[in-house]
Order: structure tokens, then sequence, then C-alpha cells
């Protein structure tokens, strides 16, 4: 991959003005850091940045987002649209560079292996592009075209250190659109909010994280939205939870944007029929770009899931698009190869613990029944015979339910045969159940004690009581 190139520019605000004139000099502060195929992952005090390794797939995935993005930008500025298509045919290395930048801004997220959504990255460019537009104004599109080299200018401005946003200046921002939001006199969409049974508190929360959503228009944008997922059978108390988990929603458009993904996922094999739950469980579902999509449905075939397969996993497990397929699901899907399970099976049955950590979540489970006797094979067995066994806490699930299952008259194996013993309540389904079953003096096997409703299980006490009578005659 070209090697990026970072840059440092002035934050400020936009001023609309038109993008063309007579080429001129113009000194362009930079300060340049290179890295291939990188992103930053620590900051130092100097602003140098540390880099770790980005997945290819991933890398181009990010430039054509860029791309978009300043597409749409440069039209918005009146660009038409060759004009815009030939300045981006031009701006190879400053695409680069807003790549970069993103990887910076949000290099927390790509830490924990968690991919932007399509709006995440709207969010960090735009207003980046706007101070630049606000700071080169005319001369924006040769500033683009020529990154990183100035353009020609008849006066050369010295070079000073550029300043970035300051705290007081982003709290000023949230502190604004949280007035607006909060005056006696809402705003139209504030009261429609409040009527859909959100709360004041919720609606500030969301400014506080999502300061634009204080501006958003009713009409143009929050009811649309509302009554497309009301249409589309989710129920009404739950639209302020997903406008809470994904305000960008309402900043989406349902013609060009929603309604196109929704057929693209779809037909990728997501039921049409479980879009409500679907947007319950993630909303941020419908952010994502198509190859960011594209990319995980590809990583899913290549470890030999059905089409069939992949849309359930889609449909019951959408949070799957959100991990980075080279930095969270191939590691992972490694590691448990390594232990001889069938990782195909595994992603059909949990695809959720393809989520979860190696180092902080996997290995301590693992080591959890190496160091109390079992062999790898026999957890192999294990996780085979009930895929969410590593999705479960080791402090709060597993280590209490193996004491518990210490003082049952079990042996080890039993576990072996019926691991689903851990999903089960220990307070609710365990204890009474086998204090139940102590009570009648019968043993029954786990499964029997654990996985029949409570019917049969009465009814399996009563036969074995039934049977246990003679012998105790006979005695």
């Amino acid at each position: 991959m070209r090697a990026f190139c970072a840059v440092r520019v002035s934050q400020l605000s936009l001023l609309s003005r038109p993008l063309f004139s007579s080429r001129v000099q113009l000194s362009f502060p930079v300060k340049l850091f290179s890295c291939q195929a990188k992103y930053a992952a620590d900051s130092g005090l100097d602003g140098s940045v540390s880099l770790r390794v980005v997945s290819p797939t991933l890398l181009a995935a990010e430039k054509e987002e860029a791309k978009a993005v300043l597409t749409l930008f440069l039209k918005k500025q009146g660009l038409s649209n060759t004009v815009a298509a030939r300045t981006i045919n031009k701006s190879d290395l400053f695409i680069e560079h807003l790549v970069s930048r993103l990887h910076y801004v949000h290099k927390s997220r790509y830490l924990v292996g968690r991919e932007l959504t399509t709006l995440e990255i709207r969010d960090a460019l735009i207003p980046y592009l706007e101070s630049l537009l606000e700071e080169h104004g005319n001369i924006l599109v040769d500033v683009v075209e020529n990154f990183p080299d100035p353009p020609l200018k008849e006066k050369v401005v010295a070079p000073s250190p550029p300043p970035l946003p300051s705290p007081s200046s982003l709290d000023n921002k949230k502190l604004k659109a949280v007035s607006r939001v909060s005056q006696a006199n809402p705003p139209p969409h504030i009261v429609y909010l409040l009527e859909l049974g959100m709360t004041l508190e919720q609606i500030k929360g969301i400014t506080r994280r999502f300061p634009a959503f204080a501006y958003y228009s009713l009409e143009g944008k929050i009811k649309p939205v509302v009554e497309f997922l009301l249409d589309l059978g989710v129920p009404k108390n739950e639209i302020p939870i997903i406008l809470n988990k994904r305000p960008q929603l309402c900043g989406i458009s349902l013609s060009e944007n929603l309604i196109p993904t929704m057929t693209f996922l779809e037909n990728l094999g997501v039921d049409k029929k479980r879009w409500a739950k679907v947007i319950y469980r993630f909303p941020a579902f419908l952010t994502y770009s198509r190859q960011k999509v594209k990319a995980t449905v590809d990583f899913l075939y290549e470890m030999g899931l059905s089409e069939k397969s992949i849309g359930k996993i889609l449909t019951h497990c959408p949070n799957i698009i959100s991990y980075s397929v080279e930095d969270k699901l191939r590691p992972t899907a490694e590691y448990f190869h390594s232990m001889g399970v069938d990782v195909a099976v595994l992603f059909h049955r949990s695809p959720q613990t393809f989520g979860l950590s190696i180092e902080a979540h996997l290995k301590p489970i693992t080591e959890f029944f190496l160091e109390r006797g079992y062999s790898m094979e026999e957890v192999k067995t294990m996780i085979c015979r009930y895929g969410a066994l590593y999705t479960l806490s080791l402090a709060k699930n597993l280590i209490p339910k193996w004491d518990f299952f210490l003082t049952m008259d079990y042996p080890q194996s039993e576990l072996i045969k019926f691991p689903q013993y851990f999903g089960y309540s220990l307070e609710e389904r365990i204890k009474p159940r086998y204090a139940r079953m102590k009570e009648c003096g019968v043993h029954l096997l786990l499964n029997q004690v654990l996985s029949l409703s409570a019917r049969d299980f009465e009814k399996a006490l009563t036969k074995k009581m039934g049977k246990a009578l003679p012998d105790d005659a006979e005695a």
C-alpha cells in the first residue's frame, strides 16, 4: 500500500465560498509522518503516533468511504459531478491522508477491533473538510489535488503550529445543543420525541454525544425515520431505545441510503420479516457501508458457512458486522481451530463468541477447564455441544456454578455430556431442582434435572420413585 501522509491543519468553522480561483502560491504548514497500511494506536506528547497494522480489505473500504465523503462535500460547494470526480481522481494522497486521520481520531475503536460505521466516518471527516474550506477558501481544490505539496500563491505565509480544537470549544458546542433542547419552548422535533415516550434526560444524553441531533428537522429527518420504523413493525415503546442507541439513524436518507441498504442486506440473507428485531438488537447495522458488510460475509464464506447460515447469523447477530475481520474474527477463528473446533459450526451456533477478546476472555476459560482436570479434547467436545459456553462470565457464572457442581453427586464427566449446565440459573433452576431431586431420594441424569419442563421433571421424579419402591419394600 502507498504510504499515508498525516497533516495538521487549523480547525475553524465553515465559510461557504466558491472553490475556484487562479492558482497562487500557498505555504501549507504540514508535519508529515509516513506509515504503510497502519493506524494510530497511541499518541505521544509531541503529537507523534505509534501504529498498528490495518488489513488491506478494511483499508480499501475506508478509502472508498473517504472518497464518497469528499465527493459529497465538493458537490455541496457547487462543483458538478464531473469536476468533483476529476478532483477525486487526482487526489489519491489526500484520500490516504483522510483515512490516516480516521485512524488517529478513532484510535481507541481500532484497538478493540471495532470498525467505524459510515456515519462515524462522515462525522469525523466533514468537520475537518469544513475547517480546510475555512482556511483555504477558494483554492481548496488546489490544496486537495496537490496534497501534500503546497499550491502556488503570491504571498508566503509563515508556518505556525496548528492548534487542535480546545476542550472548551467542544464543550461550548455541546452546551449550546443541550440548551436548545432544554428550553421552555423546545424545537418541534423535541416535542415530538417527548410525546413518543423519550425523556428529556435521554434527549439531553443523545445531544451531548451527538450535538447535531439538536438541530435535526422534524419533518425532514426525525418523523420520516420514526414512521418508517413503525411501519416495519417496531413497537412504539422501542423507538426511544433505538434512537438512544443510534441517533444518527435520523440523519440518513430513507430513499438514498436506508432502504437500499436493507435491500442489499436482504439479498445477503437477512430475514425481511424480522427487521424490527434486527434493528432493535443493533440499530447501527444499517449505518455500515456495503464494503464492510461484504468483507464480513466473504470471510464467513471462507470459513465454510452456507448462504443460509450466513443469513441467519446476520439476522440473529447483526453486530458481528461491527468487528474487524482481520483484527477480531480471523484471530478468534484461528484460536478455536487450533483447539480442533469446527469453526463453521461454532459460528452458526454462537456467532457472538467471535466478538470476545482472546487474551482477556477465551484463554482464561480454556485454562479454567484444563486446570480442573479436563483434557483439551474434552474442552473441545464441551464447546461443540454448547456453543455459547465461552460467552459466559468466568467470575460470575462458571466459577460459582462449578463450586456448586462439586457438591452434587455427579462425576466431572457429566459436564462433558451436558455442558449446558453452565447456561442455567444457579439460584432459580440448578439449586431448586437439585434440592427437589434429593428430597425425593432418587437420582436423575444432570440433563434431566435441568432441561425438562417443570411438569416433565415431576413426572420423571415420580417414575423414578415408583421404580425405587419395590426395592425399598424388599429391603
